[in-house]
């Protein structure tokens, strides 16, 4: 009897571990300057999205979901680390201004913790593909900060030799090289083809998928389009295809590549052990008739791109993992892409070391469905640059008085208020109805919240307490290729 016991339990370790007994894989898919409204499960009528209706109708809709920022580079730093872009030094620099630029001295410091390490050490495999845009230099890739594989561009895909030169006075674009692609640390086409990028990067993601079948693994899929470009670009496949141009043509590809994904995931059956998450890194930048649909629509709500009005901040964002998230659901509930380490590091069953500050949390309930959960996540604060211009807390933002603000203002755009603007993001999605006098309590209790996160994460260019500083490296080179 024991014997026939002994081999029972030899028998059962060496059979494969049940799909469901591991933690799950993790796909985030990550546009580029999409709008809010720019996709037909957020109403676009401009745009042909059948593969986000079916993961809107088989996963959990999440419509009050923010960036940290309104730009490129702060947001990528806050996902990949759970901290607001102040805290670790990737808010600004006086290089490159807003975003990281190519041969830029700055990057993600090598101390900081990120998502892909973090699940790495969970025994994960992890791979990105796409857009990384938080350094160029060997030090900062993204195989030295988690990621065991990369394919992609470094920074924006309008950052080409071709720009470089028609501003090279402020930004030393005469030595900016041809658009790389990077295979791990090495260029190994220069120019690339930006017409060919999703199709390429979708390519790519579903060998990674076909390869990785056994996970678990976490791939991040960070896309190049609609992007900063006037016109956007896409393959022979989509061009002309849409009503809206350019624009409609990067979406309704980017559209396709989520379709292809889904569809390799059940193809290899693992849509019942898979998240995926899709979303966007900020707002679009909009025409300048904001009407237009040509530069993307954040329609309902108001405001562009690269502003802190709640265009350029709360973005499109739909999970799916069928037999987890109610199926045909949707949340209301206050998430950020700072809460995705903590949130993705639980769902993997390891922990967010405590050996730092981080901004995130874990919204796990709330982003799956799970039964009346609510986001523990309260408050969130919007920052351009150094300058803290707004807070949420609940249903409630104020635009904090700006009486000599560093840019236009971000609810008016124009040169800035002395009185506080308060809005009810529940009842006033497109931000119209200012209740800061009517609300005295409110006004006086978001002040507050703002005064501490000032002294903990600086403003206006002073200092705090609670910032880390960025990467540096002294002697930056262009990635070349051959090199």
């Amino acid at each position: 009897m024991i014997a026939l016991l002994g081999a029972a339990v030899l028998v059962a370790a060496l059979m494969p571990v049940p799909a469901q007994a591991r933690p799950p894989n993790i796909v985030l898919l990550l546009a580029d300057n999409l709008g809010y409204g720019d996709t037909e499960p957020f109403g676009s009528r401009h745009h042909r999205t059948p593969s986000l209706n079916r993961m809107a109708r088989e996963g959990r809709k999440l419509t009050h979901f923010y960036a940290s920022a309104g730009v490129c580079t702060p947001s990528r730093a806050s996902l990949m680390t759970g901290c607001y872009a102040q805290r670790i030094g990737l808010h600004t620099n006086p290089r490159d201004g807003l975003v990281l630029r190519p041969i830029s001295p700055y990057g993600l410091h090598a101390d900081e913790l990120t998502v892909a390490e973090l699940l790495r050490s969970a025994g994960y495999a992890t791979a990105i593909i796409g857009k990384w845009h938080l350094g160029d230099q060997p030090e900062f890739l993204p195989t030295r900060h988690g990621f065991d594989s990369y394919l992609g561009i470094p920074y924006s895909d309008d950052m080409t030799r071709q720009l470089g030169n028609r501003n090279r006075q402020r930004f030393d674009g005469d030595e900016w090289p041809a658009l790389p692609l990077l295979r791990d640390e090495s260029v190994i086409e220069a120019p690339v083809d930006r017409n060919l990028l999703t199709k390429r990067y979708t390519e790519e993601a579903l060998r990674y998928i076909d390869e990785h079948a056994d996970g678990p693994f976490f791939l991040y899929l960070a896309h190049a389009m609609p992007g900063s470009t006037a016109a956007p670009f896409a393959s022979e496949a989509f061009r002309g295809r849409s009503s809206n141009g350019p624009w409609g043509d990067s979406v309704e590809e980017l559209d396709w590549s989520t379709g292809q994904i889904l569809d390799r995931l059940v193809e290899r059956g693992l849509g019942a052990n898979t998240l995926v998450l899709w979303t966007s890194d900020n707002g679009a930048p909009l025409a300048p008739d904001p009407s237009s649909p040509v530069r993307g629509s954040n329609l309902p709500l108001h405001g562009r791109g690269y502003t802190t009005a709640e265009g350029g901040f709360r973005v499109p964002a739909i999970a799916w993992w069928p037999g987890t998230i109610p199926a045909g659901t949707q949340s209301a509930e206050l998430m950020s892409m700072l809460d995705l380490l903590p949130t993705l590091a639980a769902l993997a069953g390891t922990e967010v070391p405590e050996d730092r500050d981080i901004d995130g949390v874990d919204v796990g309930d709330a982003l799956l469905g799970r039964g009346t959960a609510r986001s523990p996540r309260d408050e969130l604060y919007y920052f351009r640059e150094d300058e803290l211009q707004a807070v949420r807390s609940g249903k409630w933002k104020l635009f904090v008085p700006l009486p000599e603000p560093t840019t236009r203002h971000p609810h008016f755009g124009t040169a800035g208020s002395s009185s506080p603007l308060l809005f009810d993001l529940e009842t006033d999605i497109r931000s119209q109805h200012n209740l800061a006098s009517r609300h005295p309590q409110v006004v006086e209790r978001l002040m507050r919240l703002a005064a501490r996160v000032r002294a903990e994460l600086g403003d206006r260019g002073v200092p705090s307490s609670g910032q880390r500083p960025r990467g540096q490296v002294a002697d930056p080179q262009p990635a070349l290729l051959g090199h």
